[in-house]
């Protein structure tokens, strides 16, 4: 398989835990190595230090929003459609710069971004129940998760840039 499908399954799952980790993990490492590839694509916006920065202040405030008592359900259609559409995002951005079909991108980061969102409700839920703590605390313990996966699955790589060939 090839590292950019790789790399969507990775950030579409994350996509599906928390809809702005993803995106801003790609972006934050696109301002870093500026892949030539995104150059006259309309997705050439996600390599703006500025669109790196707002995505980072919306990663922190999903990850406090979360945890509020009236927030929306994950499933429900808005925020799973954000959920998708973060992944969908991801992988056509990861396709395009591979220089592969960003539609096979996009559908692979989204229904990977849809299937993590339920099964990442499902162990929340179950978390919360079979430990007796707080779900807050749990979705707490979920951040350091989708965090600590996401900076694993980009550290020390060229994340978004093409393989085998020249940035």
């Amino acid at each position: 398989m090839q590292k950019h499908f790789w790399q969507t399954v990775g950030l579409g799952t994350l996509a599906g835990f928390r809809s702005m980790t993803a995106p801003m993990l790609l972006a934050d490492n696109l301002t870093k190595f500026h892949p030539q590839g995104l150059a006259k694509s309309p997705l050439r916006w996600l390599q703006k230090p500025w669109v790196a920065t707002g995505l980072k202040f919306m990663t922190a405030g999903e990850m406090v929003g979360d945890k509020l008592p009236d927030g929306p359900d994950r499933t429900a259609p808005p925020v799973l459609a954000g959920r998708l559409l973060s992944g969908a995002l991801v992988g056509a951005t990861l396709y395009k710069l591979n220089h592969d079909s960003v539609v096979k991108g996009a559908l692979l980061g989204g229904a990977m971004a849809v299937a993590a969102t339920y099964g990442s409700l499902y162990l929340r839920k179950k978390s919360a129940q079979e430990s007796g703590l707080p779900i807050a605390l749990v979705g707490g313990f979920e951040d350091a998760l989708v965090l600590g996966a996401g900076l694993a699955l980009s550290k020390g790589t060229a994340l978004g840039s093409p393989a085998g060939r020249a940035l």
